[in-house]
């Protein structure tokens, strides 16, 4: 690993996320700067959905000040899990945290998600992930959401309480073996708990939105959740762990 080389991307999903743009990445980037195993060795992918406001001038504005960040825009609309995908892909470093881009997920816990995942250090299989305490959304998405988790853990074994969360952290190599389908952020615990990777969780603050709108559909989510759901109880039991094997040399 070269000097200029990150220890962590910090990869951004963006869809019209005007007005959250910047103080998000001046959070991140005051979190981690007071972090003493990282300092200022990250960098911020953010991935422009195909937004038709203003979210990819804020982030070239962002780069002026903060130049670790980086933008990966999409000519269109291609969805959560494809962001996140382009991102991770384009990320320079070994491990990778996620948060969303509305500012809901709040920068100061990364500290911790930190801590858990490079406890017993850097070379360990291991997915941490925030589960959200006192939801800000509105009681309709609690509920759906509520629901969807218990059945989803009901049916994978995944021990996961708030697979909707944003705030992850997982090895780079370890996510990008993942087979891609749209929704995968979703099933992340499910699908790396089944490949061999230890899944810690742990409490995380949510804030309200302050700027711009909420991109869920609950009705089509529920449906496009179904049809994933009877995906990876298929790719669990017909997949196993990804070996990479050893070169001899």
């Amino acid at each position: 690993m070269s000097e200029n080389t990150p220890l962590l991307s910090v990869v951004i999903p963006l869809l019209d996320e005007s007005g959250n743009v910047l103080p998000l990445i001046e959070e991140i980037s005051a979190a981690l700067r007071n972090y003493t195993h990282v300092g200022a060795a990250f960098e911020i992918v953010c991935v422009d959905d195909g937004s038709t406001d203003t979210t990819a001038a804020e982030v070239l504005e962002a780069r002026q000040a903060h130049p670790h960040v980086r933008l990966i825009k999409h000519q269109k609309r291609l969805g959560m899990s494809a962001a996140i995908r382009n991102g991770i892909r384009r990320a320079r470093a070994t491990w990778v945290m996620t948060i969303d881009g509305d500012r809901q997920n709040d920068p100061a816990d990364a500290p911790r998600l930190l801590d858990l995942g490079w406890m017993k250090g850097r070379d360990n299989k291991i997915l941490v992930a925030g589960i959200r305490v006192n939801r800000r959304d509105t009681a309709g998405k609690r509920i759906a959401s509520r629901m969807a988790n218990k059945v989803r853990k009901f049916l994978l074994h995944d021990n996961c309480p708030d697979t909707g969360c944003s705030l992850k952290l997982f090895p780079r190599d370890s996510y990008l073996e993942l087979p891609f389908f749209n929704g995968l952020h979703r099933f992340m615990p499910a699908l790396l708990k089944h490949y061999g990777h230890e899944c810690i969780f742990t409490p995380v603050n949510d804030r309200p939105r302050e700027h711009g709108a909420s991109k869920s559909d609950f009705l089509g989510r529920a449906v496009r959740g179904a049809y994933d759901l009877l995906g990876v109880i298929w790719l669990i039991r017909h997949t196993s762990e990804p070996l990479r094997g050893e070169e001899i040399t």
